[in-house]
This record gives C-alpha cells, sequence and structure tokens, in this order.
C-alpha cells in the first residue's frame, strides 16, 4: 500500500476515535429527567417531612388534651367549712368551688343528715336555693354583699380571720306569682331544680307580724360571717 493512503487511513481511525470519546463524554455528562436515581430523593424526602409533621401535630394534640384536663381538674376543689351552727346545733357544711365556671355550691346537712343545697351562679348573677324538705326551688339575684361572700372562695382564700363569728339574718320573700318554668333555666340550675317548681324571691327587711316564716338555711362563709336566710311568702 501506498505511504499515503496508509496515511490517511489512520488519520481518519484517530479522528474516528476522538469522535467517539467525545460523543461518550457527551452522553455521560447528559442530565437524565425522569430517571430512577433523579426522582428517589425527592420523593423519599416528602415522605420523611410528612412524618415528621404528623408526629408533630398528634404531640401537641396530646399536650394539648392533657393541659386542658390538668386545668379542668384544678379548677374544682372542695372546701370544708367549720363554723358554730345555731347554739347547740353543729353546722356540717362544704362547698364546691369551679372556678373555671364561676360555681359556688353549699351543701348544708341538717341535724338529720339531710342536706340543703345553695348555689352561687356568680357568671350569672344568681344564687339558687334548694331546701331539703320541699319540692321547690328559690332564685335571688345577687347583690354586692353576695359577691363579697364568695370571692374569698373564688380567689382559693380560704383562711378564716379571728375566731369571732359575724351572725346576720336575711329575709327574702317569695312571690308565688311569678313562678319560673324550670325548663327555660341555664345549666347548673336546670339540673338543679328540673324536678321542682321555681320561684323568684326578693329581699325585706323582714315579715311583720302577720306572716308566718316558713324555714331558714344557714350559710356560714370563710370571712367569719354566718347568714341565716329566711323566706316566707308574701300576698297573692
Amino acid at each position: 500500500m501506498p505511504i499515503a493512503a496508509s496515511r490517511t487511513l489512520t488519520e481518519r481511525s484517530h479522528r474516528g476515535h476522538r469522535m467517539g470519546t467525545c460523543w461518550k463524554r457527551s452522553e455521560e455528562g447528559r442530565p437524565t429527567d425522569g430517571g430512577p436515581e433523579s426522582s428517589r430523593f425527592p420523593w423519599k424526602a416528602f415522605w420523611i417531612l410528612s412524618a415528621l409533621l404528623l408526629l408533630a401535630a398528634v404531640a401537641l394534640g396530646l399536650a394539648g388534651h392533657l393541659a386542658l384536663v390538668g386545668s379542668g381538674s384544678e379548677s374544682v376543689q372542695t372546701v370544708r367549712i367549720t363554723a358554730p351552727g345555731q347554739p347547740g346545733v353543729p353546722l356540717n357544711q362544704s362547698a364546691v368551688v369551679d372556678l373555671q365556671n364561676e360555681l359556688v355550691t353549699f351543701s348544708i346537712a341538717s341535724p338529720g343528715n339531710q342536706t340543703s343545697t345553695v348555689l352561687f351562679d356568680v357568671r350569672h348573677g344568681l344564687i339558687c336555693y334548694q331546701p331539703v324538705d320541699r319540692d321547690s326551688c328559690f332564685l335571688q339575684t345577687m347583690e354586692q354583699s353576695d359577691y363579697d361572700h364568695v370571692g374569698s372562695l373564688l380567689k382559693r382564700n380560704t383562711r378564716r380571720s379571728g375566731n369571732e363569728t359575724q351572725r346576720r339574718t336575711q329575709f327574702l320573700g317569695v312571690l308565688a306569682a311569678s313562678q319560673v318554668d324550670a325548663a327555660s333555666l341555664e345549666e347548673p340550675l336546670w339540673t338543679l331544680c328540673q324536678d321542682r317548681s321555681v320561684h323568684w324571691t326578693r329581699r325585706t327587711d323582714g315579715p311583720g307580724e302577720q306572716r308566718l316564716v316558713y324555714f331558714c338555711i344557714d350559710i356560714c362563709f370563710p370571712s367569719n360571717i354566718c347568714v341565716s336566710v329566711c323566706f316566707y311568702y308574701l300576698p297573692e
């Protein structure tokens, strides 16, 4: 073979080898869209992030539930109040204080182990009396003195000041003509009086000699004040 022809073939083979090498390099450096290696990392990171967010949501929900349960249990407390009742008659009463709903419920036990209930609904400004020996409930609008009496309980201050107990008598006239439908009462008054007749009362100076006092309920507060609330019926 002539030298010129051999040189030409050699140059062509080297040129082809260089072109093949460049083509392989260009294919190796070209990004591949949609391949398994490119899609594996984003999807894996997505699922890991979703799992972390789910765990965080569950943890926050559980913490909120425990906080509500703890606050609810701490907001209700029972206070035992010991004070002398009428001369020769011991007074046995306790108060359940619901701080969250601003309720103070007194349970006053009679010598025969029967209990009268007095509910102070501070949020709605109402007092409800449920005497032990009657199928009735009696409502009264709270006055400033009533707010003062139960204020120490709502502030968790149950310490008695001094040893001397002040006694007061309060008369409530029953407005028989203004009977209330128990179904119209809101909680917790409805639960307390749902099977009883409900009457409004108003505070008066006294029944007078012509009227008869039907019953009294004695309540003692941590402020060393005992109030004897006496009821009588007003004329129609």
